[in-house]
């Protein structure tokens, strides 16, 4: 016969479990042997009465013991068995359910032990909310991260939103805190109520993991079954784990707000849902030629003005447009046209807001404590600590989960550059140096190099995308030779300068011409990207087309330029929407593009250069299988400042293949202007930025030309050529 347990001590336990000070309630509550039977304990301040149902039959009742609590003994048992518990709460309603505590925790040793070193590859998993079977009985099991709470209760729709229904069992000195709750489903919203170790009110704050979320502003997690879908891009992604050698395909990115790109006007002129947006985008995105889409944020944020910048639920897609699975449904449709998608992604802050990561214990959790290390001072956010296993694990698991839950084709990074440097945006005295006295952030450099190791090991083909702004070196270089890993940088030195000089009225582009050749002398330092993304657009800095010079025809002119230069320069491509129908109006989140100038003669021809510039581009290997090299690029003309012209060869690594690029970026034609061309052959115009059918004058060279023997501009064969106004040609072969 077991030894009855101490009275007076449970007494104490269970008084604990009323104030909700008890950090395992399982230990008192369900059920436990004692003497020549077992007791069962359950909380339920609002009932009436329970009854225990055994497994074995009968109804026993449970006395009141103290505030909330009920007791009953089962004599005769001398192991656990399966019960249900009869509930009946005032006006006679009774339910019948699981108790919580008669289940065994849902997570392993093993699961603790590789959270806790940071290499749970799959958190995502075991964290957060799963519907789950556990001993025949439907539920979800619940876990978190909350290592120096006193007390975490799971509270949500299926408990009316009392954390003293559901309190969670800590599991050891992992930190994380899990309980199994019986009969609840899909769809079920819910919170984490978190009583703070050092005492303070209690504060709820959303799943880190959720899977879904309501729709903003409301902030509840939502249970959602990851498993569900069934997807038909299959082809796809075998095609693209056969390409991991990205730098040599053709990249061509159409960036994409998505609740502003089309809304529907004649329903409120609200955004499109994931499901509207699937076939229209794609069906854009293939006539204008595109590669892939870039998606802003698509993580759940608390403010849309922020873009999807400030992340609140990583885990979750952004319930403004739809469900999960719709989200699903557009990268899935997206795929299967041929199009792959980018998603940007925030890994180095977060918002403050009360539901979100900050303090999410009562202590500074997923952040730094010391404000010069965890506070980011231009953005009002706070910064991941990146050198606790738990936090590291959080964002390589998160990037991870988009890959293989969501299918996603790569990462863009966002603000790389304030994770790399402890000084980001601070003065000094705001900061604290490295080790060795440096500005160098070393956990986040080795936070870096992880998760490229990491992604590049287990999902070849996808690319990871560094929007990084200073001169750190090796961004892009493997993290053997003592790179960061990434597989682009975003060149956002070219992005300044171009856009600098393409400013400028062309009377006074002569005295800025080496804003267009500079970018050249580093051009093969890293493996680059051409971005004209949704940050030149906003802030009072105007659309690309607002910022060319000179009158409406000159604007339109100088953009087509801005796109042919662009495309034929070394380097993959990145364009915010709008930019390629040449919108006026600087963008705006809340409004959709101005999509009826496409009928416009005018921007039309804009747009249908881009989507000539795409296809050339993709068909032409000289234009982006050597981005990266040397020998995919030889100047012709780069000192012709006077006379605003530039002259350059693209070449393929395929012996032979190339294409020279011929720009005027002055108003005035220039008949028979000297070009020095790599063979004595006949060479095609296939694109001319003033063609009529793009709205210029129609300037040119007939479609062909043929070169003389004539050694230029240290070529073996020359031609002269007309040169239009504003304008960029480009000649192959054939």
């Amino acid at each position: 016969m077991r030894k009855p347990a101490d009275k007076a001590q449970v007494d104490a336990e269970l008084q604990r479990v009323v104030e909700l000070r008890h950090p395992e309630p399982h230990s008192v509550l369900g059920i436990h042997p004692d003497g020549d039977g077992v007791v069962i304990r359950a909380f339920r301040p609002e009932a009436v009465a329970i009854h225990v149902l055994p497994e074995f039959g009968g109804r026993v009742p449970m006395s009141h013991r103290l505030g909330g609590v009920f007791e009953a003994r089962v004599n005769g048992r001398d192991k656990t068995f399966s019960y249900l518990l009869e509930v009946e709460y005032p006006g006679k309603r009774v339910f019948t359910l699981r108790d919580p505590y008669s289940f065994l925790p849902t997570l392993g040793e093993m699961d603790l032990y590789y959270a806790g070193e940071g290499r749970h590859e799959r958190l995502w998993e075991r964290m957060g909310a799963h519907l789950s079977h556990h001993n025949g009985t439907r539920g979800v099991a619940f876990a978190v991260w909350a290592p120096t709470a006193a007390g975490v209760s799971v509270v949500g729709d299926f408990n009316s939103w009392d954390g003293r229904l559901h309190a969670m069992r800590r599991m050891g000195a992992s930190g994380i805190w899990e309980l199994f709750v019986p009969e609840v489903g899909e769809g079920a919203r819910y919170k984490f109520e978190i009583r703070p170790g050092q005492g303070g009110p209690r504060v709820l704050k959303s799943d880190p993991f959720a899977f879904r979320t309501e729709v903003p502003p409301a902030t509840a997690s939502v249970v959602h079954d990851l498993g569900r879908y069934d997807w038909g891009d299959t082809p796809w992604l075998e095609t693209r784990a056969k390409h991991e050698d990205v730098a040599h395909q053709p990249w061509s990115v159409y960036e994409v707000h998505l609740g502003s790109w089309r809304r529907v006007v004649e329903d409120g002129d609200r955004p499109m849902t994931y499901r509207e947006l699937a076939p229209a985008l794609a069906e854009y995105v293939k006539y204008m030629g595109f590669t892939h889409v870039e998606l802003l944020p698509v993580s759940e944020h608390p403010y849309g003005g922020s873009w999807g910048y400030q992340v609140s639920g990583y885990y979750a897609p952004t319930a403004r447009f739809g469900h999960p699975d719709d989200f699903r449904f557009l990268v899935d449709h997206l795929h299967q046209e041929g199009i792959g998608v980018i998603v940007d992604w925030v890994p180095g802050h977060f918002p403050r807001d009360a539901h979100a990561l900050g303090e999410f214990d009562g202590t500074a959790l997923y952040e730094h404590a010391d404000p010069r290390k965890g506070a980011q001072p231009d953005w009002g956010t706070l910064v991941f600590n990146f050198g606790r296993n738990e936090v590291r694990n959080f964002l390589i698991a998160n990037a991870l989960f988009w890959i293989e839950e969501y299918h996603i084709d790569g990462l863009r990074v966002d603000a790389v550059a304030s994770m790399l440097y402890l000084d980001y945006s601070r003065k000094q005295g705001e900061w604290i140096p490295n080790r060795w006295g440096g500005r160098e952030n070393e956990e986040a450099i080795q936070f870096l190099r992880e998760l490229n190791d990491t992604v590049r090991r287990k999902h070849p083909g996808v690319v990871v995308i560094a929007e990084e702004s200073t001169a750190w070196p090796k961004v892009s270089a493997p993290t053997s030779e003592g790179g960061l890993g990434f597989h682009f940088k975003w060149n956002m030195g070219w992005m300044h300068d171009t856009l600098s000089y393409f400013s400028k009225d062309p009377i006074y582009r002569q005295y800025h011409h080496n804003q267009l050749t500079f970018g050249l002398l580093y051009a093969f330092s890293e493996h680059f990207m051409l971005p004209l993304s949704h940050d030149e657009v906003v802030h009072g800095k105007g659309s690309l087309y607002g910022r060319m010079p000179g009158d409406p025809w000159q604007k339109r002119a100088n953009l087509r330029a801005l796109f042919a230069w662009m495309w034929a320069h070394p380097g993959k491509k990145l364009l915010f929407m709008g930019g390629e129908f040449g919108q006026p109006a600087e963008w705006n989140h809340d409004k959709s593009l101005d999509w009826h100038l496409t009928q416009d003669p005018g921007h039309g021809g804009i747009m249908r250069l881009v989507a000539t510039l795409n296809r050339v581009y993709r068909e032409l290997p000289a234009l982006h299988d050597a981005d990266s090299e040397p020998v995919g690029f030889q100047w012709l003309q780069p000192d012709s400042a006077a006379s605003n012209v530039l002259a350059f060869v693209r070449r393929s690594r395929q012996p032979g293949r190339h294409v020279v690029c011929v720009a005027n970026l002055s108003p005035s034609v220039r008949e028979n202007y000297r070009v020095g061309f790599p063979l004595h052959t006949s060479y095609a115009e296939i694109v001319n930025s003033d063609a009529g059918e793009f709205g210029g004058s129609n300037v040119g060279n007939l479609g062909q030309l043929h070169t003389e023997p004539t050694p230029w501009d240290g070529q073996p064969a020359s031609a002269l050529i007309t040169l239009p106004p504003l304008s960029v040609l480009w000649f192959t072969p054939g």
